[in-house]
């Protein structure tokens, strides 16, 4: 017989953890939204913005009446103030969004002596610039399954705050469930340390509609090297578990041979779908990144 229940109040609010990595996250928010700007200004080089003629409701520009156009083109007011006829040509609006989904899960929080940031400030200013750029170039951004895409010149400071409110995300190492449309632009941020299946299981549902997308690893130098020697003590900051090792040097040739075989599996599930898979090491300028995946969005919508 199937049965019910109602949770008491105090595991239906978020824990001791969720709300000290909340608070945290706001703290450092500011500086991240200001990091952010920064690198969103760097990309000006690489982006080409999309302003068209086309259809829209956004005015672009004035243009001479050509001969053959129809009359119902022309606009009446700005050619009564000249000697020439006027086209009003409006901005191309297509009606497709990129999303963005940046992971807060617990292992994105490490940081080694080798990087420039932990992963999950890396994470943020990624994806913080990337809204930036693209809202500036015409496109409208959303947080996947968060919020709505919007073209808002305010768009990195709605982000952080509704990422500052998102305590449960805290805890999600993988994406949300959504479905995009159909050529929606998708772009998962993660250090995607999570078995593969599961990932390949949440990636292929969002691309489920035909959306396209990019997965961006992001990883401390250390992950990749492992560089240590002697007795070492390993820690999952996911479970907590904490593995004691006798001899790391040994052990780190077999962990490397994983790590590898990992982002291996990471790629062909992203080109199995047609997607794109970037690795952002921390310890490189974040920068380099968002110039890759700006240039592959472009690329995808044919806007380079």
């Amino acid at each position: 017989m199937a049965a019910a229940r109602a949770l008491e109040a105090i595991p239906r609010v978020p824990g001791r953890r969720e709300n000290e990595g909340a608070v945290a996250l706001s703290d450092r928010m500011p500086r991240l939204v200001l990091e952010a700007r920064r690198v969103s200004s760097m990309l000006a080089h690489g982006l080409h913005g999309r302003r068209r003629a086309g259809p829209g409701e956004s005015f672009w520009q004035f243009r001479p009446f050509v001969n053959g156009e129809a009359a119902a083109r022309i606009d009446w007011r700005r050619s009564a103030r000249d000697d020439r006829l006027y086209v009003r040509e409006r901005e191309w609006e297509a009606a497709h969004n990129i999303w963005v989904w940046i992971d807060r899960s617990a292992s994105m929080g490490f940081a080694s002596d080798l990087a420039q940031a932990a992963k999950v400030e890396r994470a943020l200013v990624l994806g913080l610039a990337l809204a930036d750029a693209f809202v500036d170039g015409g496109e409208r951004v959303g947080l996947l399954g968060l919020t709505r895409a919007t073209a808002s010149r305010k768009i990195v400071e709605a982000m952080a705050q509704a990422l500052v409110a998102d305590v449960p995300g805290l805890t999600q190492d993988l994406p949300p469930r959504a479905a995009p449309a159909r050529f929606d632009e998708v772009i998962l941020i993660s250090d995607f340390l999570t078995p593969l299946d599961r990932v390949a299981a949440a990636v292929q549902e969002i691309a489920g509609r035909g959306s396209r997308g990019h997965l961006v690893v992001v990883a401390d130098p250390i992950e990749e090297t492992f560089p240590f020697a002697g007795q070492a003590v390993l820690h999952d900051l996911e479970s907590g578990f904490s593995l004691d090792v006798g001899d790391a040097a040994a052990w780190g040739d077999a962990y490397r041979g994983r790590i590898r075989a990992h982002w291996a599996g990471l790629s062909e599930i992203a080109r199995g779908i047609g997607w794109t898979l970037t690795l952002h090491r921390t310890d490189r300028p974040a920068s380099e990144a968002a110039l890759r995946l700006a240039t592959l969005v472009a690329a995808a919508r044919g806007t380079g």
